[in-house]
């Protein structure tokens, strides 16, 4: 018989220190979570599955709350630029969670130029996978920090605005303003 050693199973999130705020948009209210690594969260209002708080109580369940980290400022910042017209990419770093082909379809997303467009299929060819267009829109979906990996930019076949988890008249409002600070019309 052999003795198991004593295991101490470590969360992911132990000693991660989370800070969380809202910030008002011309889309309404959208909820910031940030780590002292990078941008972990952010929740568009009207956004459908479990919330900011049951993202919050899952996804960072043991790390450490705390009131303000330098990362909110910064991303308010570039959040309130993008809204002015005055910003077209965002140079913050990311905490992300996800799989490995999560992973290949938000760094596809968050190459598409600002004021452009690119199709689910698109996505999911660039990622490396093109017979996984419901995967990749799955993906799409599941992105945690929309706004800054522009998944308002993945849209359905033929033009179609496809989903959006903080809802569709959110997500025109977001490629009116690109297309309106590029001089495109709709």
């Amino acid at each position: 018989m052999h003795e198991r050693e004593n295991l101490v199973v470590r969360s992911a999130t132990m000693g991660v220190m989370l800070a969380t705020a809202v910030v008002e948009t011309p889309i309404g209210a959208l909820r910031l979570a940030v780590t002292q690594a990078g941008v972990a969260r952010i929740g568009l209002p009207r956004s459908s599955g479990p919330g900011f708080a049951g993202w919050l109580r899952t996804a960072f369940a043991d790390a450490e709350r705390t009131p303000w980290l330098p990362l909110v400022d910064k991303l308010s910042q570039q959040l309130a630029e993008y809204f002015a017209g005055r910003r077209r990419e965002f140079s913050l770093p990311l905490d992300l969670r996800g799989t490995p082909f999560q992973r290949a379809v938000w760094r596809e997303i968050g190459a598409i130029p600002y004021g452009e467009t690119r199709t689910y299929g698109a996505i999911a060819s660039a990622a490396g996978n093109p017979r996984a267009v419901r995967a990749a829109g799955t993906a799409t979906g599941n992105n945690p920090v929309p706004i800054l990996i522009p998944c308002h930019r993945v849209i359905a076949a033929q033009g179609r605005l496809g989903g959006f988890s903080g809802g569709l008249d959110a997500k025109r409002r977001l490629l009116a303003l690109e297309r309106a600070s590029t001089g495109e019309l709709l």
